[in-house]
């Protein structure tokens, strides 16, 4: 009888593991990071290549920051969660800035409402509007959607919600992203 539960509880924590969405993927992201970089999805030269706009910083293209660790966030103002998580990505960037650059493009914004929202809330970020198509593999279907690039093109996070970005387990990507 006692085998028989032993046998159960195994088998329900292996269909947990298959069927049940995300958990799969949270518990190789927990305790094999490495495969996840090893078989990330790159982002190609194509895919740098777009215009940007500065708002609170100096115009370029998104191809300035290849070959660096980038921390890139699609946002917009009228976007809540977006709005939610800017608190955590401040703090992030005051501490990991020289690590680290930044790109936030905001994203259906007229640029007066993000200066207004960066003004307000004593934002520093380098915030951006991108001027040129954006690339199909990072282009955001949803708001936020948030890449930590390493210096090779991959895509070594990709969060498509909000979140609290001035983390440990971030901190932790960005130390081994940068080294």
């Amino acid at each position: 009888m006692k085998k028989n539960i032993i046998y159960f509880v195994l088998i329900a924590i292996i269909a947990v593991i298959a069927f049940v969405p995300g958990v799969k993927e949270k518990l190789q992201d927990t305790f094999f990071p490495i495969a996840t970089i090893e078989n990330a999805v790159h982002v190609t030269e194509e895919d740098y290549d777009i215009d940007l706009q500065g708002i609170n910083v100096p115009s370029t293209n998104l191809k300035t920051f290849k070959n660096k660790a980038v921390f890139l966030n699609f946002w917009g103002t009228w976007c809540p969660p977006c709005r939610k998580e800017w608190p955590s990505i401040q703090k992030l960037y005051d501490t990991r800035k020289e690590h680290v650059d930044f790109v936030l493009i905001a994203m259906n914004d007229q640029e007066d409402a993000v200066r207004k929202f960066l003004k307000e809330n004593n934002y520093t970020v380098p915030v951006y509007i991108a001027q040129s198509p954006i690339s199909e593999k990072i282009l955001p279907k949803v708001f936020p959607t948030t890449y930590l690039l390493d210096k090779d093109g991959r895509i070594i996070i990709k969060e498509d919600a909000s979140r609290d970005w001035n983390t440990e387990s971030v901190h932790q990507f960005i130390d081994n992203i940068i080294k």
